[in-house]
């Protein structure tokens, strides 16, 4: 949870660095959950996904932010975000998120694995 936490407090919007792959699956992990979690009260109240909405829309910038962040672990740029609006696209930002980090330092900034 610290790593959600983390993403949503202290890297809200920072596009700027690098995300390491348990950063960024931990991240998506807690968005799930708490996803469902927040889907299941709607239906519980009745809201048509009201809830839901108003969570999506305040956790699209932190989302966007690790994936960028993480695409700069992998020695991407943020630019291969816009991947997802071509069909099969999400699949190769899949595999990206999936690869390990380029060791040692890159134009992103220092391994947050520290070697």
């Amino acid at each position: 949870m610290d790593w959600f936490i983390d993403c949503i407090t202290k890297n809200y919007v920072n596009f700027s660095g690098r995300a390491r792959r348990k950063e960024y699956w931990m991240y998506t992990l807690f968005n799930c959950i708490i996803c469902f979690v927040v889907m299941l009260l709607d239906g519980a109240l009745g809201l048509n996904y009201v809830l839901s909405l108003i969570y999506l829309l305040g956790i699209l910038l932190p989302s966007l932010a690790v994936t960028v962040r993480r695409l700069h672990d992998t020695g991407k740029s943020g630019w291969w975000l816009l991947l997802q609006f071509v069909p099969f696209g999400s699949l190769i930002l899949f595999i990206f998120c999936l690869i390990d980090s380029t060791p040692g330092t890159n134009q992103y900034g220092e391994n947050p694995k520290g070697f």
